[in-house]
């Protein structure tokens, strides 16, 4: 019997527009290359750049918010795993899957640990240290609460395990590492890439509407590339990325060699044609995209360390770690020039794709692990005993919430 998965989507997946997206079109492939038959609904509007999901025969149903046509939609679907994409939805649906089909298997895909990411915002912005304080913000509190109400957490990043496990206490049986999931780079395909000399220019890649890389693009207008374009007056910074507002556009500067690009259809095609990428973020969480790409192309980097959080493991990064404006410039006018540097850099990538991200690695472990718990998901659920409990007392406000605003929306009518 083919099993169901339902997906509720916080948005209708752009991997064209974030790294968000493309980790969830990982997550649609794992599962298809399973034989899973897959729903993906959403309450969000779909953009332009949202991918075309019935080409993968996937239905796309669009649910509404407080409304019990979703407890409708989930009695006829009767899904045996239901996926939130980040925790807000599981808060605003979480407890209807409860009610509705108490057997399904609950997966909560953090993408990141959100609460990290504003507690570094945080800090950065009160200009201290990043310390427990600002970890345990609000938001962590909403945040480890979907956790443990969810049968299982997917964890993009290393780092982030550790955190859970360490500084939330968090029972490592909820939680199972799963990173980007990619091809593995072939010597043939290796060669195919240009060459150090057939490259030009510096390329940044992020969504304009993602905090953390608006930062950067500041930082990096602002700080970083007026010293890397003194010393290289030739050389151009080009910096790609989907929903660039009105202020990104603000930052373009030809005269300056400083390129507000915008949203680019295929981002393999610019970034293997770049020479060096740069990726200045002050903070942050979860895996780097950019970075992936990257590597993926054959691109060295120069990055923050809150960049490189996850990426490498014991392996050797595709180029240098900086924090510091003046440093960060040195490095990448270092890397830029010196072919020696930029092919030894280059090669670290390739292993570290290999190494850490070939989907190979990780896809049996984890359908096996996901079966495991479904088969055995009474068993699973008696040792998390906070999840039932939070459960009883958290889901219980957010039902009656959501009832209210239902019943009001109603009353309008």
């Amino acid at each position: 019997m083919i099993k169901q998965v339902l997906i509720i989507g916080f948005v209708w997946p752009e991997p064209k527009s974030s790294a968000a997206g493309s980790r969830m079109m990982q997550l649609i492939e794992t599962f298809q290359s399973s034989n899973y038959k897959i729903t993906f609904a959403s309450s969000c509007g779909k953009q332009d750049n949202a991918f075309d999901l019935s080409v993968l025969d996937i239905p796309q149903v669009s649910i509404e918010l407080n409304n019990t046509s979703f407890d409708d939609f989930l009695k006829e679907l009767q899904p045996d795993i239901v996926v939130f994409d980040r925790f807000m939805v599981e808060e605003q649906f979480g407890w209807r899957v409860t009610e509705q089909c108490p057997n399904a298997l609950k997966i909560l895909d953090t993408e990141d640990l959100h609460c990290l990411r504003k507690g570094r915002e945080m800090a950065l912005n009160d200009e201290v240290l990043f310390d427990k304080g600002y970890l345990f913000n609000d938001i962590s509190k909403r945040e480890i609460a979907s956790i443990y109400r969810c049968d299982l957490s997917l964890i993009i990043s290393e780092e982030e395990i550790e955190i859970l496990k360490n500084q939330f206490k968090v029972n490592e049986h909820l939680l199972y590492y799963l990173p980007f999931l990619t091809k593995g780079i072939s010597v043939e395909s290796k060669k195919k890439l240009p060459k150090i000399k057939e490259r030009e220019h510096f390329i940044s890649v992020g969504n304009f509407i993602h905090a953390p890389n608006y930062d950067a693009l500041l930082f990096l207008k602002k700080q970083i590339w007026p010293l890397i374009r003194k010393k290289l007056p030739k050389a151009e910074m080009h910096l790609y990325g989907a929903y660039p507002s009105e202020k990104v556009h603000q930052l373009n500067n030809k005269k300056e060699g400083f390129i507000i690009k915008g949203f680019v259809e295929d981002i393999n095609e610019v970034m293997r044609n770049a020479k060096v990428c740069l990726a200045p973020l002050r903070f942050g969480a979860g895996l780097k995209g950019k970075l992936i790409d990257a590597m993926l192309n054959g691109t060295p980097c120069i990055m923050t360390t809150i960049a490189a959080e996850g990426m490498f493991g014991g392996f050797e990064p595709n180029g240098f770690v900086a924090d510091d404006a003046q440093k960060f410039a040195d490095k990448a006018i270092e890397l830029y020039t010196d072919k020696i540097f930029w092919n030894g850099k280059q090669k670290n990538g390739f292993i570290v794709i290999n190494a850490r991200f070939d989907k190979h690695l990780f896809v049996s472990d984890f359908m096996y692990k996901v079966n495991a718990i479904h088969n055995n998901l009474k068993a699973h659920r008696l040792d998390n005993f906070t999840g039932q409990m939070l459960q009883q007392h958290t889901m219980q406000s957010t039902k009656y919430m959501s009832k209210w605003i239902e019943l009001k929306n109603s009353n309008k009518n």
